[in-house]
């Protein structure tokens, strides 16, 4: 396994070793001890997933302490451009973003730490998304960010537009940027 630092502290690129041969792949997909040595020594307490269509975009989201979660993000199946921001206060690059391509191809993985808001956009249809959170669910720890935010300046796509992309009702009245009291 390969970690590799981001332009933004603590946002970790996870890259498994993988076996390929005539029967296909394996990789080791986690590792809590590799993860430890790099500074995400964290408990797991749940597993989510989701299965998407292309032009999905879900985010951008966080939770609030005492329920504030890490995710490790990857893809089993299909192609995203993941996203996340940086909403600690105290960060030299608070408001700032980081994007990565993540597919069942490339098997990487992201480690977004409490602190940041994530989301992502499927970029083929059948996309599974998986990931492992730090802390269990809790609605009334919900905040976010519209995905849109002129002020973030995220490029989400180019090859899917705006009027084709598919959003919860939730996501699209999200509030913007400038209006985030965040809590990190």
């Amino acid at each position: 396994m390969n970690i590799l630092q981001t332009p933004i502290a603590d946002l970790l690129v996870i890259e498994p070793k993988v076996w390929k041969d005539n029967r296909g792949y394996f990789y080791e997909s986690y590792n809590a001890r590799i993860l430890a040595e790099a500074g995400v020594d964290v408990t797991f307490v749940q597993d989510n997933q989701s299965f998407s269509q292309k032009g999905t975009l879900r985010g951008l989201h966080a939770q609030k302490a005492p329920f504030a979660q890490g995710k490790l993000v990857r893809v089993l199946q299909g192609k995203v451009l993941d996203v996340a921001v940086d909403i600690r206060k105290n960060s030299p690059t608070y408001g700032q973003h980081y994007s990565i391509e993540l597919s069942g191809e490339n098997h990487k993985q992201l480690w977004v730490p409490p602190g940041f808001l994530h989301g992502f956009l499927t970029l083929e249809d059948n996309t599974i998304f998986t990931y492992k959170v730090s802390n269990y669910y809790d609605k009334e720890s919900e905040i976010g960010v519209i995905w849109n935010d002129p002020d973030l300046n995220i490029e989400w796509s180019r090859e899917i537009p705006e009027a084709e992309l598919l959003l919860s009702e939730k996501d699209l009245v999200l509030s913007v940027f400038k209006d985030l009291k965040s809590p990190f």
